[in-house]
């Protein structure tokens, strides 16, 4: 049989599409068919595999076809196991590595080699591991000469392209937003990033920028009402957000997920629109925006770039 990567998914959106991208680079280089498996239950109801439905994608194979699989399967934990979820395996193998960054390993095939024999590889990490498979990049025809970046944007473009849905909502909403326009994003459910500097940012980029537009992307209700007071024109789509400020995107969460899951995807989308964008890098739901629009440095304002905290986290993360 051809060999086949299947790529799990667990986490954020941006998590999971930037590991995704990581996990499809891979595949490239070990020339193993890419088949991406989100059936955790964060974006589509528990079972259901998110991906083709929230994406006009290349990759035709189900994930559903491994399900009962019985040859080699690298790593061999998930023998058996390719039916589970990342989260279903961690509670099942390693109930307390949910916050260990080495313990994607122990669910993730070797990426330090291309040679894996096995049939079926697994692909799974929390976030995206391109350190550590940034020496095979230097050595392939494919990627030998282009920057992270690059790859990832050439990789999005060509398996991350929204569904028809989605992608007539951005065109919609973007033409609401007069140029130049300054895309804010802000998390603060589970996660929160600095609200302060959010603002004062804003407010700079206001005084200089005078006609600019604003588009603010957030998964908290107060949040979203309190800069729609505080600043003048400021655009946001209509979707749910929990009165309590709970996480929204959760297995367990009580939603229309999939209509929910396109609207992460239309606000990840306009701010990939947007001329300049304010984010903290501690989300990769908008670093995630900035490879889409490839947004130039100079117009990325992230409020953690000098935060020693997040800049170690994901310099451990990095190369973990």
């Amino acid at each position: 049989m051809e060999k086949i990567l299947l790529i799990k998914g667990k986490g954020g959106l941006g998590n999971r599409i930037l590991s995704a991208v990581c996990g499809l680079v891979y595949a490239r280089l070990t020339d193993r068919t890419p088949v991406i498996d989100w059936r955790d239950g964060s974006y589509a109801p528990i079972g259901t595999n998110a991906y083709p439905l929230l994406f006009n994608t290349p990759i035709t194979q189900s994930a559903d076809a491994f399900d009962a699989f019985s040859g080699p399967v690298s790593p061999q934990i998930w023998a058996g196991n390719l039916q589970l979820t990342p989260q279903e395996m961690i509670e099942k193998y390693a109930p307390h590595s949910h916050s260990n960054p080495l313990g994607y390993r122990k669910f993730c095939v070797d990426l330090g080699r291309l040679n894996t024999s096995d049939d079926v590889a697994v692909f799974w990490s929390y976030l995206p591991k391109f350190r550590r498979i940034a020496h095979h990049l230097r050595r392939h025809p494919e990627f030998a000469g282009k920057s992270e970046r690059q790859i990832v944007a050439d990789c999005l473009g060509q398996f991350f392209t929204p569904n028809d849905h989605v992608l007539g909502q951005v065109t919609e909403n973007a033409a609401r937003l007069s140029k130049p326009s300054i895309g804010v994003h802000i998390r603060y459910t589970d996660r929160k990033i600095p609200l302060g500097p959010i603002k004062t940012t804003l407010r700079k980029m206001v005084r200089q920028l005078p006609d600019a537009s604003i588009f603010l992307a957030t998964d908290n209700a107060d949040v979203q009402a309190q800069m729609a007071s505080e600043f003048s024109g400021v655009h946001f789509i209509d979707k749910y957000l929990p009165a309590d400020g709970s996480r929204l995107h959760w297995p367990t969460s009580d939603i229309a997920k999939l209509e929910e899951a396109e609207n992460a995807l239309i606000d990840m989308w306009l701010l990939s629109r947007c001329d300049h964008l304010i984010y903290s890098r501690h989300s990769t739901f908008s670093v995630t925006s900035s490879y889409l629009g490839n947004i130039p440095t100079s117009r990325l304002h992230d409020v953690d770039r000098l935060t020693a905290s997040v800049v170690a986290k994901r310099w451990i993360q990095a190369y973990a």
